[in-house]
């Protein structure tokens, strides 16, 4: 129902004001202060051509690429709006929260707005999430913009610009047009490229030219908490510049005038990532270059974002093409947008050399394993978690095996790698996903940034043209089918089945150096390194002691728990009779638990079938001649 007051209110801002002020081609402008970045403050001052009358302003609610009405309404602050030198009164919209009423006196041309944001909000999240440190910040340019709600998004135009504190360094998408003292000017954006389009500063920065015999450009642009963090290994490198020969191999094409890797290497801001048409926004750990468990983990994320500059920014779900940024989206192609990104994103992994084979393996293994030890798929199906997305985003991790979270990216990948298999079985070996891809997310051959959207019979048609096939079965079986294991065709026809050793691979290892025991596949829980457990697998051993989320391991077999001893306690559980004892606080209260498991530990890897061919190998073959690791 309050979608519908939503819908019912925008159509009504669209249509009762676009007379008033349609006529101006002025464009807006805004400048944004960053100086008071380091304590957690932006200041935005605007310039909006208006004509008399009834004027209704937005700040942008779904934000592209977070799936959700996640914009950060609740650290605008500090609003004021003027005209003709007066300050104006202003009115929250009772339904919409993201839209601001005010009436233009007669004789007034434009508005004068002011606000401020609070960049407080914890580092998690998206642009919503904490972005600013003493030496560097985000600026999304949606957390401080309005604009009138009578022209759309797309025909707004806004002229840009910031100002960064002394000596402060940035990259961004956007183009400059003149510096003044520590302010820089743009050329002038819609309001759809200027929320496409953040800007990363800092005082500790760095700008590298990748692969600089292709154009368009690519520049990886890094700002860190420190200047020895800058420093990029070389493999890694390479690995940057092998990213940009291989996707333009694969999908034939870009669709943008430029490309910035804007990275981020803070451990005092949100870590994740995000796609825009021309750049990333992405935030990893401050040492990820300094610590090769760091370095391996992370490795997948620029391949995975810029991948999404192809599918997402330019071949986009239909259902997530808002008119505004208002309209609600619809997330059931989710799994083709993330997921077959989440797919290819980590195949250019390794195509690229940021990643072994091995380690691709390893990581497919840790996925399959994760997605076979999930039993909330036997009630809620892949489809769902895509249609849902943007109430599982914020979910949480406790119970999450079985209210199941936005599965659509792993689940996703092993989907796209079934697709990727099948068509390389059904060929013979003649196509691949390689000619989807390049046919699918190629299309126009090279543009600038725009937008072609897609549906689900776009999808199977063009998997059609390039292996007949009954694509459109095949999909929506893995997409609803409700079953207590996860989908294992691709990594079953690329020639690998899972198994499981009392050893982690080294992608597992390199997750548990950070402390803790993944205790996931043997006792079902997940335990951080002061005993708390994170999460309970349902109808495992541990579920079935009476354990669950947010409890914490005091003692295990009577001595002070350590991450050693409850190694020692499963892998021990093998040669003894005796089920493992623990004592565990919940809420304040103790108990003694036993856990009557025999099993020592327990973890994914993926075997060679011999019988086989190894299309895996195959798939991660380099399009483009490179050294791989």
């Amino acid at each position: 129902m309050r979608r519908l007051s939503l819908l019912a209110l925008a159509a009504f801002v669209f249509t009762a004001t676009v007379p008033l002020i349609a006529q101006s081609s002025r464009p807006i402008t805004i400048t944004v202060d960053a100086t008071d970045a380091p304590r957690k403050m932006l200041h935005a001052d605007m310039v909006i051509p208006v004509v008399p009358g009834d004027v209704t302003l937005l700040y942008a609610q779904w934000i592209p690429g977070e799936h959700g009405p996640t914009g950060p309404i609740d650290n605008l602050t500090g609003l004021t709006i003027q005209a003709n030198g007066k300050t104006l009164s202003w009115v929250r919209d009772s339904v919409n929260m993201y839209a601001f009423h005010v009436q233009v006196p007669q004789g007034a041309t434009e508005l004068h707005v002011h606000d401020d944001f609070l960049a407080t909000a914890a580092a998690a999240g998206f642009s919503a999430g904490a972005s600013t440190s003493n030496n560097l910040a985000m600026v999304s340019w949606n957390e401080v913009l309005l604009w009138p709600a009578s022209t759309p998004a797309p025909q707004t135009m806004v002229t840009p610009s910031v100002t960064l504190p002394e000596g402060w360094k940035y990259g961004t998408a956007l183009t400059p047009t003149g510096h003044e003292g520590n302010t820089t000017h743009f050329e002038a954006v819609s309001v759809n490229q200027l929320v496409d389009s953040p800007l990363l500063s800092g005082r500790y920065f760095r700008e590298i030219v990748l692969a600089p015999e292709i154009s368009p450009k690519h520049y990886l642009d890094l700002a860190a908490d420190g200047p020895e963090d800058l420093e990029v290994p070389p493999q890694m490198l390479a690995g940057f510049h092998n990213l940009v020969r291989e996707t333009g191999a694969l999908y034939q094409s870009r669709h943008y005038n430029s490309y910035h890797f804007l990275m981020t290497l803070s451990d005092q801001v949100a870590h994740f990532g995000l796609e825009h048409h021309q750049s990333n926004d992405d935030r990893v750990p401050e040492k990820t270059f300094l610590n090769p468990n760091l370095d391996a983990l992370e490795a997948g994320l620029l391949p995975h974002e810029f991948t999404h500059s192809w599918n997402g920014k330019y071949r986009r779900p239909a259902g997530l093409v808002s008119p505004d940024f208002q309209t609600p989206m619809k997330g059931n192609l989710l799994w083709v947008y993330e997921g077959l990104t989440e797919y290819l994103g980590n195949v250019l992994t390794a195509r690229s050399g940021l990643w072994t084979d091995a380690q691709y393996r390893d990581e497919l293994a840790n996925t399959a394993a994760q997605l076979n030890y999930r039993p909330g798929r036997t009630w809620r199906d892949l489809q769902d978690t895509a249609t849902a997305a943007q109430t599982l985003y914020g979910s949480g991790r406790q119970w999450g095996n079985w209210r199941r979270s936005v599965d659509y990216y792993p689940e996703g990948e092993l989907l796209w790698l079934d697709v990727d298999t099948t068509i390389r079985e059904q060929s013979h070996g003649k196509k691949s996903i390689n000619d989807f891809c390049a046919r699918f997310l190629g299309l126009g051959g090279n543009t600038g940034p725009k937008t072609a959207p897609y549906t689900f019979d776009d999808i199977v048609s063009n998997l059609n043209a390039v292996q007949p096939y009954d694509w459109a079965t095949f999909l929506t079986d893995r997409l609803t089918r409700k079953v207590d294991h996860a989908p294992m065709g691709g990594i079953e026809h690329g020639g690998y089945q899972l198994v499981y050793t009392d050893t982690p691979n080294p992608m597992m290892e390199a997750r548990q150096a950070r402390g803790g025991v993944n205790a996931w596949y043997s006792l079902g829980m997940q335990i951080s390194s002061n005993g708390a457990l994170g999460d309970v697998l349902f109808y495992s051993p541990a579920y079935k002691a009476d354990l669950g989320p947010g409890m914490k391991i005091v003692a295990v077999n009577g001595r002070q728990y350590t991450d050693s001893l409850m190694h020692d306690a499963i892998q021990n559980s093998k040669t003894v009779q005796t089920p493992i004892e623990l004592i565990v606080e919940n809420t304040g209260y103790y108990r003694m638990v036993k856990i009557d498991y025999h099993g020592g530990e327990r973890y994914p890897h993926l075997a060679r079938v011999n019988a086989t061919p190894d299309m895996l190998e195959k798939i991660l073959q380099p399009m483009v001649q490179h050294q791989k690791q």
